[in-house]
């Protein structure tokens, strides 16, 4: 049986490396037969999404100008502009067919740092492949997704996309996402060659503003920027995307140490690189080069093969190799690395275009759990969840957010229909139906950012009449999202002033917020009974709340990233350094805690600030369930390993409580000494598992010593010999504790 595994698996390698051979001799051919106006037009990218956009694409086309649209979605006109390519250019060379399909396309999924909270990569690998379903039903063949950015800083708009502040649970994630829009092989034809962006850096940008500078050491990029990018590479992804920002002074677009160096030097990438939207030509805004052939030059020299509808390469880059700046070779790799995608699409194989979507019921059953397990209960005071429709009469849900099905689908959706949602208050008003419970709504708000309190009097009188009161709280989709970011992200408009004026009826209050980042919530949080935080869960997001508030399902969402008690604690993250002088609770001293003309101290002489301490509001990791879950018994198997060796880290967890309930178990390492700091904590593993009332089941992990390495002060990767630091438990916070000695047996443990 070994044997014929054997054999199976040497096939398997044959084939593949010969399907490789096959597409290299194919794009070499086909390179061989191009003039260099038909290279070049394979490196341009257009905007396509005009009404008109056949007659003024279709001679490009034809004279092969145009190597991929971007943003067109009718199914008709996609198809005839294929036809123009494949029938009346000389070559006959197809499209690229691009487009934002971030979290759904029709059917819309939680925002993917919603689907992070649920730390499933089957089930964020199940939306990217609805997402990738639907939307080559009409032609689209490359989506821009997934975002592997590492961000720690909620002000930034684009946090809405990412998949949070930790790069093990985004490597993870982001690797999931890539097998779900490209599938079992990039050629069947509901698959979408993924596009892993930015590279590099972006989610750092200063003070949480869009296109803004990162000043970001090497060794931090290798450590906490690069993994998830190394993992999309790994996974087979089909393409990556510069960044709008600068690093150390190049930006992303004309920086050779990414695009060469690391990318296709030391991890050996040969897929297609894109600029992001115009970033070539902002070459000149950026400063760094005065003219548009000078851009031009900057981004071909670095590795960029495809300028996204900024023009530089079709009007310079053939000057470019007149001159002699540019190698005729260079153009080469370039147009080979989109050829080759083409190839790998089955572009040129009559790739048909399948015209019917995934079915509806799949794909609703599918996009309503993944709201449920993104949703995290931050809050739940006395149990206020869940409700108990037997012990109550009259429901009050109230605020901006109870029913607004465009709304809850979030930033960045272009094509997601809204007529699909199922909106909370829509929801709720079928269960409570069901139980002979009546509810009463008042919007209050006419927009989350309003300052009009007018209708607060109608709210609280229908409070008055109630026995709960539910307020949907939170950020419209504008608020978050590319270029859409806050230097404040309280609750906006009056709704802090709502929560106040609900809290004084008298009446339990619960809160849902739909948000697409973290919100400081320390203006409301004592007074509100339970938080549950939604993010903006999509489509079947209403059905989702509705049965987390009426028990019909348990909450498991886990925070992927830390909640500031107030912005001026950002960036405020769990893997943080340890610092020479590491705060703890007995050294702290709270603004508060002073006396009036108290003598200058150094007030305990410790990282933290004297306004919020050194802690966030909520944690990495942390989430609330219905359910206790109790850890014990933490073992390894051994305390001293050498580089070759797995060591397993056990631990039994217990259902305490109730009802059956998912866990997140996260494990945490510390490496106490290298030869630069390391975080006082690293997650390196997680798994979800489900338990019913009083179960109690063994976790099991294995660690390697790839799980030790990181990258140290010379650059180079590897493990060092020393003792390190395990937790296991519910949080990043974990309170299980081993510890255990990694042995030396070679200089460099490579």
């Amino acid at each position: 049986m070994n044997n014929e595994k054997a054999v199976m698996a040497k096939v398997q390698e044959i084939n593949a490396s010969t399907s490789k051979d096959r597409v290299e001799v194919r794009v070499r051919d086909l390179l061989d037969r191009m003039s260099l106006e038909e290279k070049i037009g394979q490196l341009n990218q257009v905007e396509a999404s005009a009404d008109n956009v056949l007659d003024l694409l279709g001679d490009d086309i034809r004279a092969g100008q145009v190597g991929s649209i971007i943003n067109q979605v009718d199914r008709d006109t996609v198809l005839e502009l294929q036809r123009i390519a494949r029938e009346e250019s000389r070559l006959g060379i197809p499209l690229l067919v691009g487009r934002d399909v971030i979290h759904g396309f029709k059917t819309v999924v939680p925002l993917p740092i919603g689907q992070a909270a649920s730390w499933n990569p089957q089930l964020v690998e199940a939306c990217a492949r609805l997402a990738s379903e639907e939307a080559s039903t009409v032609g689209v063949n490359w989506t821009f997704a997934p975002m592997i950015d590492v961000c720690r800083d909620p002000r930034w708009g684009r946090i809405a996309e990412c998949l949070g502040e930790d790069p093990v649970l985004t490597s993870v994630l982001g690797a999931a996402m890539v097998r779900g829009f490209q599938g079992a092989s990039l050629d069947d034809p509901s698959s979408l060659a993924a596009c892993a962006k930015h590279f590099a850096g972006y989610g750092a940008s200063e003070s949480g503003r869009d296109y803004n500078t990162t000043n970001l050491p090497e060794n931090e990029l290798r450590n906490v920027h690069f993994p998830p990018f190394r993992a999309a590479v790994e996974a087979g992804v089909a393409s990556l995307m510069t960044s709008f920002s600068d690093i150390d002074g190049v930006p992303a677009t004309a920086n050779s140490f990414l695009l060469r160096d690391v990318l296709r030097e030391e991890w050996r990438y040969d897929g297609l690189v894109v600029s992001d939207w115009d970033a070539i030509q902002q070459l000149c805004v950026h400063g760094l080069t005065e003219t548009r052939d000078e851009a031009a030059f900057q981004a071909a020299s670095a590795g960029v093969d495809m300028d996204m509808v900024a023009g530089a390469y079709l009007q310079h880059l053939a000057g470019l190799v007149a001159s002699g700046r540019i190698e005729l070779e260079t153009v080469d790799r370039m147009v080979a690395n989109v050829l080759r995608l083409k190839f790998r699409l089955g572009l040129f194989d009559s790739r048909p275009v399948l015209a019917d979507e995934p079915a509806r019921m799949t794909s609703r059953s599918l996009a309503k759990e993944a709201a449920l397990q993104s949703c995290v209960l931050l809050k739940n005071e006395g149990r206020a969840l869940p409700l108990d429709p037997a012990c109550l009469d009259h429901l009050a849900v109230i605020g901006p957010l109870a029913n607004e099905p465009a709304e809850q689908l979030g930033t960045w959706v272009f094509d997601g229909d809204p007529e699909r949602s199922v909106t909370p208050l829509a929801a709720i008003e079928s269960l409570a139906a069901d139980a002979g419970m009546s509810v009463s709504h008042a919007r209050a708000m006419p927009t989350t950012r309003s300052l009009d309190e007018t209708a607060f009097a109608e709210a609280e009188a229908i409070a008055r009449n109630a026995d709960v009161v539910v307020v949907f709280l939170g950020e419209e989709a504008i608020l978050s999202g590319e270029a859409h970011c806050r230097a404040d992200i309280d609750l906006p408009g009056a709704q802090v002033s709502l929560v106040k004026r609900l809290k004084a009826v008298g009446k339990p209050v619960i809160a849902v917020i739909q948000a697409g980042r973290p919100l400081t919530l320390t203006s409301v949080i004592d007074d509100l009974d339970a938080i549950l935080f939604a993010w903006h869960p999509g489509s079947l997001g209403g059905a989702a709340i509705a049965d987390l508030l009426f028990g019909r399902a348990c909450p498991s969402g886990k925070l992927p990233v830390s909640f500031p008690k107030m912005v001026g604690q950002i960036p405020v993250y769990y893997g943080h350094k340890n610092t020479g002088r590491p705060p703890t609770p007995d050294s702290i001293v709270l603004i508060d805690d002073i006396a009036s003309g108290a003598a200058q101290t150094s007030l305990g002489m410790t990282a933290f600030h004297l306004d919020a301490g050194y802690e966030p509001l909520y944690r990495f990791g942390f989430g609330l369930s219905y359910t206790e879950f109790a850890y014990s018994e933490l073992s390894l198997s051994a305390v001293r390993i050498t580089p070759s060796e797995t060591l397993t880290v056990a631990v039994n967890v217990t259902n305490s409580g109730e009802v059956e309930g998912d866990e997140i178990v996260q494990l945490y390492l510390r490496d106490r000494f290298g030869s630069v700091t390391r975080p006082v904590r690293e997650l390196k593993a997680f798994q979800r598992v489900t338990l019913a009332p009083g179960e109690t089941r063994e976790v099991r992990f294995s660690l390697t010593v790839e799980d030790l390495k990181f990258y140290k002060r010379d650059q180079t990767r590897g493990a060092e010999a020393g003792k390190f630091d395990v937790w296991i438990g519910g949080d990043s916070a974990a309170g299980r504790k081993a510890e255990f000695t990694l042995t030396q047996d070679s200089p460099a443990m490579a």
